[in-house]
């Protein structure tokens, strides 16, 4: 299995917080499309298994028209062998979906939107400079079920300096009456290059508050298993058999195409990522060259990064995993970290092997650094 990622790098709006690429220079997106057209064909042979999951991801991938996405479809299937069911997900902003569109996705093949809520706190969304308003966060959730794409994923951001646990637990509820199967809740991050972190800077608006996003998280876990969702990643719910394939596969070390400007591909031996600069990116695959850089992952590297996204999946890891894929060097290493971090009781057996518990998994990324190979 195999998955395909296409980063969309445009944007109506720069959100605040936002450190992803991308331009507001919508005017060159045909440009774009074009040259991604030309990258498919030029990466055809990179992944040698079949693709099951095709992410568009941004960026604002809804921007894209139905031409243009059509296109796109059409050149992943002649270049690269399908699965029989492909999940196809599209990133979306509710200021971008009406009836009609929600219809054109699905007759092309998109199966799963993932939707930008963010909030549906005017203020909120104000404090984050979102292109929507809510009213339009949900006309986007009924005009997707209306055009019968049931297989929804909703962003929520917490920890804003003007959102109270109040708004969090009305938002999280809204989603539950609209019997949403995927909730991905991020912790707002201050990044710097961002307009945010230049805003906080500056003093002009209010920083964000760790106690406060700790709480926040608490109440998301909290009120979403009673919900029924499933907490299997540290920012991701899904209602039973409803997870992302596509970043579960991510989280399992599957083997990803990148396509487009910044996009990262990965093949197990190798981490690549093409330029995160629209016009170079273009010019350069017109010219048949494809402007990447590339890393090559040793030993450690491997483990290390096998670490950190095992840890933040509810299954965590297995000894015979850890002896499978790196030997018994790894095998006694882990073995040594782990001694120390059961008894801080910031890992603990499980039916598989051994996981973050929920008390501690706002900490996934710090626990999953000590057992770093350096």
């Amino acid at each position: 299995m195999a998955g395909i990622y296409i980063h969309v790098p445009f944007c109506k709006k720069a959100c605040h917080y936002c450190n992803f690429h991308f331009s507001t220079q919508i005017q060159h997106i045909d440009d774009y499309v074009q040259a991604l057209l030309r990258e498919i064909a030029l990466q055809k042979n990179y992944l040698s298994d079949k693709v099951e999951t095709l992410y568009f991801g941004g960026g604002t991938p809804s921007l894209l028209n139905e031409s243009q996405l059509e296109k796109i479809f059409t050149s992943i299937a002649s270049n690269f062998p399908l699965a029989d069911h492909i999940e196809c997900t599209l990133e979306a902003n509710p200021d971008d979906i009406n009836l009609s569109k929600t219809r054109a996705w699905k007759n092309i093949g998109i199966n799963r939107l993932s939707i930008g809520i963010q909030s549906f706190q005017k203020e909120a969304l104000s404090w984050m400079n979102r292109a929507h308003n809510t009213q339009q966060s949900h006309l986007a959730i009924e005009n997707a079920k209306l055009a019968g794409i049931n297989n929804i994923s909703t962003d929520l951001i917490y920890g804003t300096p003007l959102l109270t646990d109040e708004a969090l637990m009305s938002d999280i509820e809204i989603l539950n009456e609209y019997d949403i199967p995927h909730i991905s809740c991020y912790a707002l991050t201050v990044e710097e290059k961002t307009a945010l972190y230049s805003l906080i800077q500056k003093q002009k608006i209010e920083n964000v508050n760790s106690e406060k996003q700790a709480r926040h998280f608490e109440i998301v876990v909290e009120q979403l298993n009673e919900l029924g969702y499933e907490h299997y990643e540290v920012s991701n719910f899904a209602k039973p058999g409803l997870r992302s394939h596509h970043n579960s596969n991510y989280w399992k070390g599957v083997p990803y195409l990148g396509l487009g400007p910044s996009a990262h591909s990965y093949n197990k031996d190798s981490r690549q990522w093409n330029i995160a600069n629209n016009h170079l990116y273009i010019q350069s695959i017109l010219q048949d060259k494809i402007p990447f850089e590339i890393e090559h992952l040793d030993r450690a590297t491997q483990y290390n990064e096998f670490m950190m996204i095992r840890l933040r999946l509810l299954e965590g890891f297995s000894m015979e995993e850890i002896k499978d894929q790196f030997g018994d060097v790894y095998v006694q290493h882990t073995l040594q970290v782990l001694a120390s971090l059961l008894l801080q009781d910031k890992i603990e057996n499980t039916p598989l092997g051994y996981a973050i518990p929920k008390k501690a998994r706002f900490l996934s990324d710090g626990i999953a650094s000590d057992f770093f190979i350096v």
